[in-house]
């Protein structure tokens, strides 16, 4: 099985949350991952050595600050209801309403979406920035979000 029911997600009150509200067409669509299908993904994707982005180190590819070319401020527009995510990151990314996102937040904690959903629903995601990364499927633009409102914008290398 690669996902859990939403039901099942202990940190689904995220897309519960009374003032940020997710339609029931959303909430279909928002997947965690199973602990092994995560456990896949986050090996192949991100780190096979760390388990968590306080961990990263300059060895994995999103711990090394030269994968990144800018930070940007997410949080001003988060906290004043923006229904969208900060241009600057949807410049940087440029995908395609339909490309499979994942939001990464440990190695056992990735949820899977598409990036219309995330869009749609990016303050819902934001209550997990704590250095998650979204990622795409295919995709070598990615972005780090900080638990100190600031996300990094970078391109993907290969996991070593």
């Amino acid at each position: 099985m690669n996902y859990i029911s939403l039901d099942d997600y202990k940190k689904a009150w995220v897309f519960r949350h009374k003032d940020a509200p997710v339609t029931e067409q959303d909430l279909a669509l928002i997947k965690p991952m199973s602990h092994e299908r995560a456990a896949v993904l986050w090996s192949t994707m991100v780190s096979r050595e760390h388990d968590h982005p306080d961990f990263f180190e300059k060895t994995d590819w999103c711990g090394n600050e030269d994968n990144f070319s800018q930070t940007i401020h997410w949080e001003a527009a988060w906290e004043a209801g923006a229904e969208q995510l900060p241009a600057e990151i949807l410049a940087h990314l440029g995908w395609q309403a339909n490309t499979t996102v994942y939001f990464c937040i440990a190695r056992d904690n990735i949820i899977e979406t598409s990036f219309d959903v995330f869009k749609r629903n990016w303050q819902n995601f934001m209550f997990l920035a704590d250095g998650s990364l979204l990622l795409g499927k295919k995709r070598d633009e990615v972005v780090q979000f900080l638990e100190t409102g600031d996300a990094k914008l970078g391109i993907k290398s290969q996991v070593k």
